[in-house]
This record gives structure tokens, C-alpha cells and sequence, in this order.
């Protein structure tokens, strides 16, 4: 056992934090606004049992490299489980091997089947970082892995921003005022229990009354606490800019992640409005990066799909002013073998425009079709700068960064026979069915700021 003592005092913060770490709930999550201190105070409560050989926690996150971003949960893990003199592994999996014996563990469930990976297991503690990032039915088999024959009763503990359209705003009703989207902060940390009966929750506020009721089922106690950034004064003080980040995010996310609204979506014209952005009559002469982002489809219309996905495209730059520009805009419905010629032929266009200025980013999806299909068309645009970009994590997060710009005006879209309709796609964004401007459009600003290899992290951080 670690006999030293730890350079840094780990402990909760009072409030929130130290509620969540105090609660005797077989679930509980800890949920609301950016900056509440959620990470830390999962991290912490994971090593509550590492004096136990036989203990091993496993913490999960949607995607593998939500783990090891700058910053992420394994940077931060660091500030407790070195601390606590563990010794990290990083292969097969992320992990923090206690002179216990007892581990620690970091990993990802991309794919819905991968709880499939964990058939078997015996895990007392099982954490979730970002759980509405992960779906329904992956929570509801992975309770089914949280046993233990290690002495320690098996639990659940997670964390999560506000999401209106989650399974999780529906799990949590009691706890948010429905008309405001607000937490009910008199409910914070109460328990409750639940039965599921024919498929369906049933919830009650004592263990005896679903007893009486459903006699051959066991109830689960289960409660939600909720924080905002205001209750992690150790943030405040060390980044008293932090705040400002967040006020100056648009309407819809600065309610979800400065004052934790469960109720608040976005509608139409919220992320782009159309009144925002200025229509310049040529193309700038002072683009210093051109980026061309591609996202792909291959359906023609039909009479059963008469109105399917669209392969999109924008040429987007960032000019020495610091304002970025849209150039041209693609939207076509059209079969493989024609969406492949028009990507050929658009991309020496650009050439022959641009010179070798301008970068194209395709899309991969994940599978291996995914991967044969970006190796296809790289070969085919052998001699133009390619990236290839697999995309992660909500629409609405992707399009977040844009948004941003967007509504303080920083945009501008040079005239053209498409921008009635790239126009009209962007200000409908969320409620419209199509939105493939709109992952064009996300796609090629991430990659302006940033270059391709950050794009996973500003997702890992946006979420």
C-alpha cells in the first residue's frame, strides 16, 4: 500500500462535488453545466477501493481518444492516481496499476457492439465520463457486467452535460424543473428507485413501495446531482477567463453549459442565421489557407427515397484579416461513379485557381468500406494535398466552433448561383432534414483553425 503522502490534498470541494462523493445511490450522475468539476470528482471516487487487491474500476468514454487528449481523463488522472503512487500502463488499455494490486482502468465504447468486448466481466465500479454520448441500451447491458466478488458492493457513477434530446433528460424529469430546464436544486442528491416492469421504468421514493408492488424485483436506488462552474471554485481561481469562454458561446450552448438548462434546444436559424454573414461580390484576395471539405453521398433520387442524403462541399478560407470566407458551394444527389468524377474535376478547378493552396478533406466513415473508400479516392486525386477526417461526436458539436463565428459576424460568402441554397440548409440547421452543408461547412472551418490532427481534440474538449 502507498505509504506516502500525496503532494496535493485530494479531496471534494464542499458542495456539489462533495455530494456526489458522499451519496450512497447504486447510480448516480453528476450533471449540468462545463466546469463543475464532473472529471475530478469521478476520478476521485474510482479510487475510493484501491486499498483492495481484488478491486479493479473501470472508467469509460465514448471514443478512444476522448481518454488521451490534452487534458482528458488520463492527463487529469494523474493529479490523483500519481499522486496515490501508481504506476500507469498504456497498452493494452489505459491504466493505473495501485501496490495494492488493485487497477483503474480507461476505456472506450465506440461501436454499440463493443459492450459485447466486456461479455464475462466482473466490474464493481464502472464510470462513465460524458454519459449522454453513449446510448441507452450500452448503460443497460453494462449494468448487467457491474457485479463483484471483491467485497465491494458494485455501482455506478457518471457524469454529463445537458442534453434535452438524451435518454438521460428523460431519466432524470423529477430532478428538472420542466418548464425552465433548470434543476430543482431542493432534489439534488435525493434518492429515488426504480423496477424496470414490461420494458418500462417504474420509480418510487421508498425501496418498500415498489416492493409491495412488484415483489420479485429488486429495486435500484438512483439519484442526480447537478453543478455549474460557479460551484468549482478551484477552476474560477486558476482560470478566471473560463467564464468569459462560455458567455460568449451562442444562445443554445451557453444555457446548456454555463447555466445547465436540460430543456433548452436549438431551432431553426440558432446556429446560422442567415442575417449574420455578409455576400461579398468576388473572392478575397488575401486567403492565406484554402480548405475544400467534402461530405459524402451516393443516392440518386427515386420514387422510394425521392429526397435522399446530398453529397456536399464548400471551399472555405481563412484570410489575413482573420475572417473566413466561403467561396463555392457543391449540393448534387448523384450515383458513385458521378460523384467521383465531379470530386476529380472540382478538385483540379481548385488547382488551377488556387495552386497547391488549397487543402481537400474527405470523410471516412468507420469500417473498413470506409477506409477502402478514402484510399480509393486519395488515389485517384494523387498530386492534391489530402487529408482524410473521421468524424466524431454530435452534429451540433461539430458545428459549434462555425456557429460561433458565425453569429458575431466574422463570415462572409462570396455570390454565387448556390448560396440561395447553401443559405437556406444552414439557417434551417437543426430542424431540416438535410444538413450536409452544414458537415461540409463544420468540417472545413475545423480544419482552417486547426489543421486536421486537432479536430479530435476540440470535439473531446467541446464535449
Amino acid at each position: 500500500m502507498f505509504d506516502g503522502q500525496p503532494s496535493l490534498p485530494l479531496k471534494a470541494q464542499p458542495g456539489p462535488q462533495s455530494a456526489f462523493l458522499a451519496t450512497s445511490a447504486d447510480i448516480a450522475i453528476y450533471g449540468g453545466a462545463a466546469g463543475g468539476g464532473k472529471t475530478y470528482a469521478l476520478l476521485l471516487e474510482a479510487a475510493r477501493h484501491i486499498d483492495n487487491p481484488e478491486y479493479g474500476g473501470v472508467i469509460f468514454r465514448r471514443e478512444a481518444v476522448q481518454i488521451t487528449n490534452e487534458g482528458g481523463l488520463f492527463d487529469t488522472s494523474w493529479q490523483i492516481y500519481g499522486e496515490l503512487g501508481a504506476t500507469p500502463r498504456l497498452s493494452p488499455q489505459h491504466q493505473w496499476l495501485f501496490e495494492s494490486g488493485a487497477t483503474i482502468t480507461f476505456a472506450h465504447l465506440h461501436n454499440i457492439l463493443d459492450v459485447n468486448d466486456w461479455q464475462g466481466s466482473q466490474i464493481p465500479f464502472i464510470g462513465y465520463d460524458e454519459l449522454t454520448h453513449f446510448t441507452e441500451w450500452q448503460f443497460w447491458y453494462m449494468l448487467s457486467r457491474n457485479r463483484s466478488m471483491c467485497g465491494v458492493a458494485p455501482y455506478i457513477r457518471a457524469t454529463c452535460n445537458p442534453d434535452a434530446d438524451s435518454w438521460i433528460a428523460d431519466m432524470i424529469t423529477w430532478y428538472i424543473n420542466q418548464d425552465t430546464g433548470y434543476p430543482i436544486l431542493e432534489r439534488s442528491g435525493i434518492i429515488r428507485y426504480f423496477v424496470r416492469s414490461d420494458s418500462k421504468l417504474v420509480w418510487a421514493d421508498s425501496r418498500q413501495e415498489l416492493q409491495s408492488q412488484f415483489p420479485s424485483l429488486e429495486p435500484k436506488s438512483f439519484t442526480f446531482i447537478p453543478a455549474t462552474l460557479d460551484d468549482n471554485q478551484i477552476l474560477l481561481a486558476a482560470d478566471p477567463g473560463y467564464k468569459a469562454n462560455l458567455t460568449a458561446l451562442n444562445r443554445v450552448e451557453r444555457e446548456r453549459l454555463l447555466s445547465g438548462n436540460w430543456k433548452i434546444k436549438p431551432v431553426s436559424g440558432s446556429y446560422f442565421p442567415a442575417h449574420c454573414v455578409s455576400i461579398l461580390p468576388a473572392i478575397p484576395t488575401d486567403v492565406k489557407v484554402w480548405v475544400r471539405r467534402w461530405d459524402l453521398a451516393a443516392t440518386e433520387p427515386s420514387e422510394t427515397n425521392p429526397s435522399p442524403s446530398a453529397t456536399a462541399s464548400v471551399l472555405m478560407g481563412r484570410r489575413e484579416n482573420g475572417r473566413f470566407v466561403v467561396a463555392h458551394g457543391i449540393n448534387i444527389r448523384k450515383n458513385a461513379h458521378i460523384v467521383r468524377e465531379i470530386i476529380k474535376n472540382t478538385a483540379e478547378q481548385d488547382k488551377a485557381n488556387y495552386g497547391r493552396k488549397v487543402v481537400i478533406v474527405l470523410p471516412q466513415d468507420p469500417g473498413q468500406a470506409g477506409k477502402e473508400q478514402v484510399t480509393s479516392l486519395t488515389s485517384m486525386l494523387a498530386g492534391h494535398r489530402i487529408i482524410s477526417v473521421r468524424e466524431t461526436g454530435p452534429k451540433g458539436t461539430r458545428a459549434e466552433p462555425l456557429s460561433a463565428q458565425w453569429q458575431i459576424g466574422n463570415v462572409d460568402i462570396v455570390d454565387g448561383p448556390w448560396v440561395k441554397d447553401y443559405l437556406s440548409e444552414m439557417e434551417s440547421f437543426p430542424s431540416k432534414t438535410h444538413d450536409d452543408y452544414v458537415d461540409a461547412s463544420s468540417g472545413a472551418f475545423l480544419e482552417c483553425i486547426a489543421g486536421a490532427d486537432k479536430q479530435k481534440q476540440w470535439l473531446a474538449l467541446a464535449s
